[in-house]
Parts: structure tokens; sequence; C-alpha cells
């Protein structure tokens, strides 16, 4: 079966500044989604950078973050997008039908040394986990 003819689910993470949550999302779900997952992540109030603490907790566990750079969340992002994950952006996230809409309460790791981060990303982590087997079922 060819990659072209099958259309890969798409999954878009959102927080306010997309420097923590959403990126530690967006790098687990591509990392252990092996390429079987179209992964985006924004803010509705983009940082300049990204969290250094996640991106020193994701290193713990191998997962290079240092290059993400936070992204403006845009309409087409939404709409390009089968599932929309919010982590705690309110009323700013636009809403289309059809759309499958997830809202994961997590604590902010915004501020946070990396031993605050650590937990959030645990939990991050169990979450995907689960988003990768309700998107593609023959996943283990």
């Amino acid at each position: 079966m060819s990659t072209e003819t099958v259309k890969k689910p798409s999954v878009l993470f959102v927080c306010v500044h997309n420097a923590g949550r959403s990126q530690m999302a967006a790098a687990f779900l591509t990392t252990l989604a092996h390429g079987a997952i179209e992964v985006r992540s924004a803010g509705s109030q983009p940082a300049d950078k990204v969290n250094p603490a996640a991106v020193e907790a994701m290193a713990e566990l191998g997962i290079d973050m240092s290059a993400e750079i936070p992204k403006v969340l845009t309409t087409e992002a939404v709409q390009a997008s089968d599932v929309v994950i919010t982590m705690g952006c309110g009323d700013e996230c636009p809403y289309f039908p059809g759309k499958r809409y997830e809202d994961w309460v997590l604590e902010d790791p915004a501020g946070q040394g990396v031993e605050a981060v650590r937990p959030i990303r645990d939990e991050i982590k169990s979450r995907i986990e689960d988003l990768i087997a309700s998107l593609i079922p023959a996943a283990k």
C-alpha cells in the first residue's frame, strides 16, 4: 500500500505560549508515531523561545527539542488538522465542526525548573501513547 494514497491523521497541539506543553506533546508524537501521524503545534500568544526546562526534560529521554521555535496559532493549522488538542488556551482556540477536540488539563511548566517539568512530561507521554492507539489502532 502506497503512503501517497492513505492520508495520515493529523494532530495540532495548542497552548498559550507554544513553549512547553504543546512542544513536548508534538515532540513525543513525532518520535513515538514514527512518521505515521502529521504533527503541528502552535500558541495563541507564542513565546520567544521554547522553555529551557522542557527542552532539558525531553533531552533526558533522548528527544531533542532545542531547535524548535514557538509558532502562532492560525486558522489554517486548525482546518488542516483532524485532532486539535488544547492545553489551557481557553476560548482563543478557533472551533471548526467535524474536528476532534480534546482539552488536556496539564500544569503549565512556564517558569519552573526541570524537576517540576518531569511529571508534566511523563503525563504528556502517557496521553500521547493513548492518542496514538486511538489514531492508529494497530499501534501498540
